[in-house]
């Protein structure tokens, strides 16, 4: 992910790789932003959801948390496969789990199906997700699809809401599936497939990856519990990482600060992003008088403009050392932060919370980047990318839980 799209996090694919050239950035951004639209279109639309599948709004509201935790337990799965068998391989199996995902979606008339459905959705599309990653190669290229990425998550409410009246809040979930139109091309410009990387699948690693992650995403709705989870998946996957340092999660990358500090900023800024999302709907009401349209389009209006301009900041990174990259990122999240914890005035929130996903979404772009960078070997880079992104994605766990505990409740 350091050097040319080609080569990053899939192995040697040889000379005929290299001859093929960097995959079109377009077809990259079409293979990842769609899950940022699929999970958020179930938000305006829970009551509807909840009707049609005989449940309360708080059970539907499982939704949003289902596809989460697909999300997060699913890119560092995904990730090692693209480590053991290469692009063409995940790519593969992420249609298929997104094409499976949508038609139970489509069918099932049961709240537990359809999270299952859900679930396939957000596996495949991480996956998809992963493979995007891999073959950006730079902070540019990753800044177009982070950028694309915060802009179809921020329309996602709206984009939701619309396809539920004109047709159906089945199709509304269905948004993800646009994935599928680029698999084709990126496989046909990715080229060849990965031999399997030597010895075993470290399942038991990848067990207990997963129930960490799990245990974590559901800190928000099951504190007590998730906690103990966490701390007991985490003991346990610290003694195996001892005992199996070259296996699922890769001690290599743990020992390396060029890796773990990027990962942190990452989870630390997407957390307060997240927190500032969730919280400005309720503080434009209460500080500034805003109404629920008003603040509404505001919020997306400020989305959309964070996200765009993640761009030209992931773009300019490139002439800037690492350094000061990270101090302009961390002093960028802390402003927005601040802000959103002192500002009275409606347009001072706004730019918060452009602020905030500006930062998050460059953060994504650029430390990415970074984060894979630290990977000494060729085959641990999808791992850096999965645990990478796995941090990422907890920060949006933890966002809204931060947000209930000081704003919302």
């Amino acid at each position: 992910m350091t050097v040319t799209t080609t080569t990053a996090g899939t192995g040697s694919r040889g000379a005929a790789a290299a001859v093929r050239g960097p995959v079109p950035v377009l077809w990259l951004a079409l293979l990842a932003t769609p899950l940022a639209a699929g999970a958020n279109a179930p938000v305006l639309i829970l009551p509807d959801m909840a009707a049609s599948l005989g449940v309360g709004a708080k059970a539907a509201a499982w939704m949003l948390t289902a596809f989460g935790w697909a999300t997060a337990v699913g890119t560092p799965l995904l990730a090692g496969l693209l480590r053991r068998r290469g692009v063409p391989a995940v790519l593969r199996l992420s249609g298929l789990l997104v094409v499976a995902g949508t038609l139970l979606v489509a069918a099932s008339p049961w709240l537990p199906l359809t999270l299952l459905g859900r679930c396939g959705q957000a596996a495949g599309g991480a996956g998809l997700v992963a493979v995007a990653i891999s073959l950006a190669g730079t902070a540019r290229r990753m800044g177009v699809i982070s950028a694309g990425f915060g802009m179809l998550g921020a329309a996602g409410p709206l984009l939701g809401r619309a396809l539920a009246e004109a047709a159906s809040w089945r199709l509304a979930l269905a948004a993800s599936a646009l994935s599928l139109l680029a698999i084709p091309a990126v496989i046909r410009h990715a080229g060849p497939g990965t031999p399997p990387a030597p010895g075993r699948f470290d399942a038991r690693g990848a067990a207990l990856l997963t129930a960490l992650a799990t245990a974590l995403v559901l800190l928000p709705t099951a504190p007590l519990a998730a906690l103990g989870g966490a701390l007991a998946a985490g003991v346990l996957l610290a003694a195996h990482i001892r005992r199996r340092p070259d296996g699922f999660v890769p001690a290599a990358l743990l020992r390396r600060p060029a890796f773990v500090v990027p990962a942190l900023l990452a989870l630390l800024l997407s957390a307060s992003y997240f927190t500032l999302l969730f919280s400005v709907a309720r503080l434009l009401a209460d500080r500034a008088g805003w109404d629920t349209v008003s603040a509404g389009t505001g919020q997306l209006v400020a989305l959309l403009a964070g996200s765009a301009l993640s761009w030209p900041l992931a773009a300019a990174s490139t002439r800037m050392s690492r350094a000061t990259i990270r101090t302009v990122l961390l002093a960028l999240g802390t402003l927005a932060a601040l802000t959103g914890i002192l500002a009275d005035g409606g347009p001072l929130l706004l730019a918060a919370t452009a602020a905030g996903v500006l930062t998050a979404s460059s953060a994504n772009a650029i430390l990415s980047t970074q984060a894979v960078a630290a990977a000494s070997e060729e085959a641990q880079r999808p791992s850096a990318i999965g645990l990478f992104t796995l941090c990422y994605q907890l920060g949006g766990a933890f966002g809204p839980a931060v947000a209930t505990l000081l704003v919302l409740g």
